[in-house]
């Protein structure tokens, strides 16, 4: 089941593997990485500005995230590495970013949209892309509420971080678009996932208006507060799957 995968999983991946992000988190293996401005940070979530960019982008159709994200990647490493009306080889920007829809059915495929962002150099007039499958997406300035952890970004890692950073949202009453969302990771989840196993990863809810960079305590954030943030996971996977088979205590 899901749930008690994603135990088993996240509980081996964070405490191997989770570091806490920074401005440089995907900057080790490449020369360019999207900067931002940090706006604040609680325990659950940050807050990030980003200035307008722009990024390369494809679409695929499939059951399962991991799935239609790999298909699409090929395509735009093809991009960067030639596949342009210019031949052009590009250095490979960081990070990955697959644009994920909310609504989504276990029996039905969606649509991923998977992201590079451009080099600097090539920000203003970028080669055009020789398959018909790529186009450009003008990011506009924003900002993101975001929750990081190391791993995989598979999808039911993907899917337990989303609902932890909505869960904590809905409690500090964030407004924010409820109609997709954000999976950031970096090109080794593609290119070398077996020999980097712990990556850097992410998930972004985009703010609507002004973001919530407080922290209301309450009786459930009391409780829980002596706690580390791996045992805070542990104890909402535990709850998750109770609910799920509904066995109640």
């Amino acid at each position: 089941d899901f749930y008690f995968v994603g135990y088993i999983f996240v509980n081996k991946e964070l405490s191997l593997c989770y570091r806490p992000s920074t401005n440089n988190s995907f900057c080790t293996e490449s020369k360019e990485c999207l900067q931002y401005e940090l706006v604040c940070k609680t325990d659950e979530y940050e807050v990030r500005h980003y200035s307008p960019t722009r990024w390369v982008s494809t679409d695929a159709e499939a059951y399962f995230m991991g799935v239609g994200a790999a298909m699409a990647f090929r395509r735009l490493f093809q991009y960067i590495t030639g596949a342009n009306d210019r031949g052009i080889q590009m250095e490979m920007t960081a990070p990955v970013l697959v644009k994920i829809p909310e609504e989504t059915k276990m029996w039905e495929p969606a649509i991923y949209t998977l992201n590079f962002p451009l080099p600097a150099a090539y920000q203003d007039k970028a080669p055009a892309p020789t398959s018909d499958k790529l186009y450009f997406t003008d990011m506009p300035e924003m900002d993101v509420y975001v929750r990081s952890y190391g791993g995989w970004m598979l999808s039911v890692t993907s899917r337990l971080h989303t609902h932890l950073l909505t869960k904590e949202l809905q409690r500090v009453r964030a407004s924010y678009n409820h109609s997709f969302h954000y999976g950031i990771t970096s090109r080794t989840s593609y290119l070398l996932p077996l020999l980097f196993p712990c990556v850097h990863n992410e998930v972004w809810y985009v703010a609507d208006g002004e973001p919530v960079c407080t922290d209301p305590r309450d009786v459930n954030t009391l409780v829980s507060s002596h706690l580390s943030p791996t045992s805070r996971v542990l104890q909402q996977l535990l709850f998750m799957a109770l609910k799920r088979f509904r066995i109640y205590v």
